[in-house]
């Protein structure tokens, strides 16, 4: 029996309070301040509370996010979120995140098509959107090769440090 969210290679999941120390870390390394728009560290509590109460439904939060894990182990290797559902037209705001140890290694791409499955084929979305900065090459490609086309460029969208970039918006049709 296949199932939804889950492949030999990587698994999503819904979040749990035993993620507490991973969102933890992962939320306060500041070298990815610079992707999230985060400003300030995490406390351990607020983390908490996020989990706590927590739903995973993505009608009433306007958000879902699920934890990367391997399938074999469930070791967390990242997460991925919808954001900024908008069920009127169907459509939502794709972020990714993978674990600097586990980069280069395909389970981005692995999640994507797991992800772009349920949104298509579960929830009925019918379009996802990402914003990603034009610096980040990686990121880019991985987009563009799997079938995300450029809808246009933000000019100084996102400030870093003392300077502003630009970010490019990507989008996927179902």
């Amino acid at each position: 029996m296949k199932q939804l969210l889950s492949n030999d290679i990587v698994a999503l999941r819904a979040l749990e309070p035993t993620d507490l120390d991973t969102l933890y870390r992962w939320e306060n390394d500041t070298a990815l301040w610079s992707v999230s728009d985060t400003i300030a560290p995490y406390s351990r509590e607020a983390l908490w509370h996020y989990l706590e109460y927590y739903t995973g439904d993505i009608y009433a939060q306007r958000q879902l996010r699920l934890m990367i894990t391997t399938p074999t182990d469930g070791s967390p290797v990242g997460t991925v979120d919808f954001l900024n559902f908008d069920p009127l037209n169907n459509r939502a705001e794709l972020g990714l995140f993978i674990a600097s140890e586990f980069r280069g290694k395909g389970l981005g791409r692995q999640a994507l098509e797991l992800l772009t499955a349920y949104a298509r084929d579960h929830i009925g979305l019918r379009q996802l959107y990402v914003f990603i900065a034009i610096d980040n090459e990686v990121c880019l490609r991985l987009f563009e090769d799997f079938g995300y086309s450029r809808a246009g460029t933000l000019k100084s969208w996102v400030k870093r440090g003392n300077t502003y970039r630009d970010v490019a918006l990507m989008q996927m049709i179902f």
